[in-house]
């Protein structure tokens, strides 16, 4: 005995392989789980998000959650929602070994609901493969979405929201038939799909202050609202989400790239599964040298030899004194400021800049010109003394008192009646 398991310890340990498993025969027959942990906080605080797999149809069901705690809470209401919407109940329940699962709250509920509980061993995720699959497939998408937008890590939410469109996207798992169809029996609509992180223009009649007000405004497309049908929309000026159904969509813009270009592939990589590097580390004897892992005294590694033509000594150059120009003398007034210049420091002269010349100023708002419009003066009573005479005829007055205003026919009158005084008075 002792022999056999000293040869049991000597061989290399290997793993046995993962055998596929059966499909469920009906819907919620099995159903799939796991968590997912996001490094980095999206806007509206969530920090993860469960996926639910329903094994027979492939369909997927997203909860962001803020708490990892809240994953109780978000099962006791799928299993309700599953009672109300389709009338079965789940019979089996696929999950690793998290705590979120393996708790006194938890197992007491799939007991009173009769619910199979199957659990993953430490350590072995490919018990749960369908589940991490679906996960490595989702985070994705939501890279992809916002590398196109340009927009920041920090709204993955808003991108999971739009990864939901995976039910209506044929698998080879059902024979290139959706999962919207395996689940619902009817077929899937995709007129309503807009391009995600795209320019919006959302209605905004019924809230406008007065009638001279924009009718619209720029926004950034986040998705499809889960409790409206309509569209969620970014409003950048005032950093609120608009939840509006006549929407109008520049699928060729997004607005986030005039603002920030997009961002390096490296700030995506929080939706990798890739394992994260070793840390550096770096031995005693060289601190200049990394090396990986810890190092023993025996495994320094030593730098090669130069040769002997880089070794030769470099006569020293000896110190000169440099001696600065005097600064200028100051005057009295900017001796009494607060403020001292610091003696300019004679140097290679910079190059000159030609500076280029300036284009004409723009041609600025002139007032249009005045036009006088003078009002015709009356006439001088010496010229009126001829047509004002005995010899004038009566017709001559008369239009000449009919062209002039009241004052002016008072003032030919007083002329006329003085012009036929003069001659009785000369006489």
């Amino acid at each position: 005995m002792l022999l056999y398991v000293m040869h049991v310890n000597s061989v290399d340990m290997f793993a046995y392989p993962f055998l596929p498993l059966s499909r469920a025969s009906k819907p919620f027959d099995l159903v799939h789980c796991d968590p997912w942990t996001s490094p980095v906080p999206s806007v509206s605080g969530f920090k993860y998000y469960l996926v639910i797999l329903d094994d027979y149809s492939h369909f997927l069901w997203f909860f962001p959650r803020r708490l990892k705690s809240e994953t109780f809470s978000c099962l006791s209401n799928f299993f309700t929602y599953v009672l109300t919407q389709f009338g079965c109940t789940i019979k089996a329940f696929q999950c690793d070994n998290g705590r979120e699962f393996d708790n006194n709250t938890s197992r007491a509920f799939f007991l009173a609901k009769g619910v199979v509980l199957r659990m993953s061993c430490p350590y072995t995720s490919q018990q749960n493969d369908k589940a991490e699959r679906i996960l490595r497939t989702t985070n994705n998408i939501i890279r992809t979405l916002l590398f196109q937008a340009s927009m920041p890590p920090s709204y993955w939410a808003d991108a999971l929201t739009t990864a939901t469109l995976l039910n209506r996207l044929p698998t080879k798992t059902l024979n290139m038939s959706t999962s919207h169809f395996a689940l619902y029996g009817t077929l899937p609509s995709y007129h309503e799909l807009r391009v995600f992180g795209c320019t919006c223009y959302p209605n905004l009649t019924a809230t406008t202050p007065h009638k001279l007000a924009p009718r619209s405004t720029l926004c950034v497309f986040l998705g499809y609202s889960t409790d409206h049908k309509g569209y969620r929309c970014l409003d950048l000026a005032t950093n609120r989400v608009i939840i509006s159904r006549h929407v109008v969509f520049d699928e060729s813009s997004f607005p986030f790239s005039h603002q920030r270009p997009s961002p390096p592939p490296t700030d995506l990589d929080f939706l990798t599964n890739a394992a994260p590097l070793q840390a550096i580390s770096t031995p005693a004897g060289n601190p200049n040298t990394p090396c990986a892992g810890p190092v023993s005294p025996a495994q320094e590694i030593q730098a090669p030899p130069l040769p002997q033509e880089e070794l030769q000594e470099v006569p020293l150059v000896p110190q000169t004194r440099v001696r600065m120009p005097r600064a200028p003398a100051v005057s009295s007034a900017v001796q009494d400021s607060p403020v001292q210049q610091a003696p300019a420091v004679l140097g290679p002269q910079a190059p000159q800049v030609v500076s280029q010349p300036l284009p004409p100023p723009a041609a600025s708002f002139q007032r249009p010109p005045v036009v006088n419009v003078y009002t015709r003066r009356a006439p001088p009573a010496a010229a009126l003394l001829p047509l004002l005479g005995r010899q004038s005829s009566t017709s001559t007055r008369g239009a000449l008192l009919h062209r002039h205003s009241p004052l002016h026919r008072l003032l030919l009158l007083l002329l006329d009646a003085l012009a036929s005084f003069l001659p009785q008075h000369a006489s």
